[in-house]
């Protein structure tokens, strides 16, 4: 975070040699870090299951653009600001107007890290999109051999076939059963981290954009508007230490913030590499053999398992069935460049 005590008590454009203005790069220092690119057409392509996540993400993509704009704006019109005090020939305007000029530019680099944090949070949310996008072949494969095993009992019900295809559908449903625990898993865990993140940087926001109005409108009391009579002529400002004071208390404030946040708990301990729990925290989980994914409270897998089991033709083992799709299928959707959008 840039803080007051980074830059100088005056936010005021300075001429150099050649004429420029120092002080203009400040509303173009940088470019917006959004832009259309061929990645913004792959929505059409996603898969069902992710879609509406996928949606929500590019709109929390223009969210952060339009937050990038307004501190850079923000930034523009302190300087602006600053300047046309300068330009009033009134020395209490112009030493008010510029120290104004750098509380708003402040909050203009406020409104900035909250972007940044803003895509932070963007960021976990892709973590659950692509897990769906991950899952929803194996819901198709699973939803493709049902489908075709109903075709052949209602068409040719003594087909030997079928018997493959069920045997087919129970490794199908092997797999999809890991697939849809590891999807529950990352989803709930990972909505909590992107929101947690959400949140607490809104908190933070808040409370530094307080911090800075309050000294804001401690400089405006500086400010002596009683009116005078044609002729009159003002007195000299005789409070620009004292402005300057105000501008040395809000950075000491911004020092001194620390966040006071009601954590957030997480009861996602335990959880290997493979997005279920390991052997160690999961008390009731049957194994899906070898290396084995264990999902707790799915008694009823056991029995697809031991059907498989008795279909299965000679050679076959048990741990042909826990091979779930998911890693090798997010790893490709990764690789065809989804994780830039």
């Amino acid at each position: 975070m840039a803080s007051i005590m980074n830059r100088s008590l005056s936010v005021r454009s300075k001429k150099d040699k050649d004429g420029s203005t120092a002080g203009a790069s400040s509303s173009d220092k940088s470019a917006p870090k959004h832009r259309f690119t061929m990645a913004s057409l792959r929505g059409f392509q996603q898969p069902e299951l992710s879609k509406k996540l996928f949606k929500i993400i590019k709109s929390e993509n223009h969210a952060i653009g339009s937050y990038e704009t307004a501190a850079r704006e923000r930034i523009s019109i302190a300087s602006q600001l600053s300047d046309w005090g300068e330009a009033t020939g009134d020395d209490s305007i112009s030493d008010i107007s510029d120290k104004l000029g750098v509380l708003l530019s402040e909050l203009g680099e406020q409104e900035d890290q909250f972007a940044q944090n803003l895509e932070d949070s963007r960021g976990v949310l892709k973590q659950i999109r692509n897990t769906e996008s991950s899952v929803q072949p194996s819901r198709d494969h699973k939803a493709k051999i049902s489908d075709e095993i109903q075709k052949l009992k209602y068409k040719e019900p003594q087909n030997t076939k079928i018997v493959q295809l069920e045997q087919e559908l129970v490794r199908a449903e092997a797999q999809n059963l890991v697939a849809e625990a590891q999807l529950t898993n990352i989803t709930r865990q990972k909505v909590k981290e992107a929101y947690d993140v959400h949140f607490a940087a809104t908190i933070e926001r808040a409370e530094k954009q307080i911090i800075l109005a309050r000294h804001g409108r401690r400089l405006l009391n500086l400010l002596d508007d009683t009116p005078i009579v044609p002729g009159d002529t003002r007195p000299a400002f005789e409070h620009a230490a004292h402005a300057r004071q105000v501008l040395n208390d809000a950075e000491e404030d911004l020092k001194e913030w620390t966040p006071n946040l009601e954590p957030v708990h997480s009861s996602a301990t335990g959880i290997g590499s493979n997005l279920v729990p390991t052997s160690t925290t999961s008390t009731s989980a049957p194994s899906l053999g070898g290396e084995g994914e264990e999902i707790g409270g799915q008694e009823q897998h056991q029995g697809l398992l031991e059907q498989s089991q008795q279909r299965m033709p000679s050679g076959s083992t048990a741990s042909e069935l826990d091979q779930p799709q998911i890693a090798s299928n997010e790893a490709a959707y990764s690789g065809s460049g989804h994780q830039g959008i």
